[in-house]
């Protein structure tokens, strides 16, 4: 074997041992973080038990603590950005990638992605000083005196006009996932083939049909990734939420009551939290997260994978 020959193993074993350092690396360092989450949470759930998570009372002078509240609030203020998030980022993407004139679209494509970079602290400024007054004073009014008359739905969008509440959460955490969803969507979309779309059109069929019935089921694992983003977002938001969710251990119907959430309960409490009753239940709300986001990916995946299995019984 010559020298150069020998000199291209011993690149390839070290390259090889390199990226397999690395993979390992990420799965320690993923190990480390279940491991100390379980070992900070380790009395809450050892002397609490399940009743952590159906109790609502939080009161850290008599060291009664329950996880109910926020678990509430980040699952119901997650659920509304969604509902918000998604048909616009459908829309957004379609305009985009099929109606949008040539010279905007890579201005408009590029304002979608520069609102993904702006900090989550900017989102929660602008929703305490412009837009939960706005709401206020005009939207929860409005939405109290027509959607709160509905049968049933209608206790939803009841309550005091303040402006703050699970629903100001949500809508803006509706802001802040959109430009994650929309910018995946486009670039799904982007990958079906023009020749199937020109067939589609070849055959009739309008704008609407050619998306519905061609780019949709061609990009539909990449947009249930991009929702699953945009959910994973959603979901571990710290600062715009706790600006403007008003930070109160409460359960409630009434969308515009003020709540909590996992992650504002964190920022609010942790740094304070000094005795070790109140910081176990703090980091058993962190673990809580985790494992709720670990559940959202392992219901992606199985989304994923179903919908593989249908595409190959139909070929």
């Amino acid at each position: 074997m010559s020298i150069k020959s020998t000199n291209f193993a011993l690149q390839d074993a070290v390259f090889a041992r390199s990226t397999q350092f690395f993979a390992l690396l990420v799965l320690a360092t993923l190990v480390g973080i279940i491991a100390s989450l379980v070992m900070g949470a380790w009395p809450t759930l050892t002397q609490v038990g399940p009743r952590f998570f159906v109790t609502e009372t939080w009161d850290p002078v008599r060291k009664v603590f329950g996880g109910l509240a926020p678990l509430w609030g980040t699952i119901i203020t997650a659920t509304i950005a969604l509902v918000i998030a998604v048909p616009v980022s459908f829309g957004i993407a379609v305009f985009l990638t099929e109606m949008c004139p040539p010279v905007l679209k890579r201005p408009l494509g590029t304002a979608v992605e520069l609102l993904a970079a702006i900090p989550s602290i900017i989102y929660g400024m602008w929703g305490l000083f412009v837009f939960a007054p706005l709401f206020a004073e005009t939207l929860q009014p409005l939405m109290t005196a027509t959607l709160g008359k509905l049968p049933v739905v209608g206790i939803a969008f009841q309550g005091s006009p303040n402006g703050f509440g699970v629903f100001t959460a949500g809508v803006i955490l509706s802001v802040m996932v959109i430009p994650f969803i929309a910018s995946v969507m486009r670039d799904v979309f982007e990958t079906t083939p023009p020749i199937l779309k020109e067939s589609a059109y070849g055959l009739g069929a309008t704008t609407w049909e050619v998306v519905w019935n061609v780019v949709l089921p061609y990009t539909k694992a990449g947009v249930i990734g991009g929702i699953m983003l945009g959910l994973g977002r959603a979901l571990g938001e710290t600062m715009a939420v706790t600006f403007v969710i008003g930070n109160a251990y409460n359960i409630s119907p009434k969308l515009f009551e003020p709540g909590n959430s996992i992650a504002s309960s964190l920022a609010n409490e942790f740094n304070e939290a000094s005795d070790p009753v109140h910081l176990s239940a703090l980091i058993t709300l962190g673990l809580t997260l985790f494992i709720l986001s670990f559940c959202v990916l392992a219901a992606s995946r199985w989304m994923l994978s179903s919908l593989t299995k249908r595409e190959g019984k139909r070929t």
